[in-house]
């Protein structure tokens, strides 16, 4: 079954994540496959400990299902050209999850932090401030 993304407005998203230190913390390796789970958090001297939901979905997977619709997947496509990210929830068996939609069939460092850097920049954060604690095994 394809995976329904519903748009997320980076406006509508807590301001700590334009004003403060952020970690992007995998909860499984890397190498697990197109979707890859994980949470954004700070805890720095700013203020209370905060975190929110954020995986990232690699959208080009096709096999043993295409992940997304072709219309889904040209739309994270053309936001990547462009310096952007797909930015939504998607429906999971846990209920919601915000995701980061990227090109791709799986993820590498790179990827990650290309696509970290496009969100600190809609939500109007230097890149500089974001970083990933990633999990390589599965």
């Amino acid at each position: 079954m394809q995976a329904a993304i519903t748009d997320v407005d980076p406006f509508d998203l807590p301001e700590w994540l334009g004003t403060r230190d952020v970690v992007w913390r995998a909860e499984a390796g890397l190498r697990t496959g197109h979707h890859v789970r994980g949470r954004l958090t700070t805890g720095d001297d700013a203020g209370e400990p905060a975190e929110i939901v954020c995986d990232f979905l690699a959208v080009d997977e096709a096999y043993p299902a295409p992940v997304v619709d072709d219309a889904t997947r040209l739309r994270v496509h053309q936001a990547w050209r462009h310096g952007q990210v797909v930015l939504g929830n998607l429906d999971t068996a846990d209920g919601p999850r915000m995701v980061l939609a990227v090109p791709g069939t799986g993820f590498g460092p790179d990827l990650v932090l290309d696509g970290l850097g496009r969100l600190a920049r809609a939500v109007g954060a230097h890149a500089e401030r974001y970083a990933a604690l990633l999990r390589l095994s599965r």
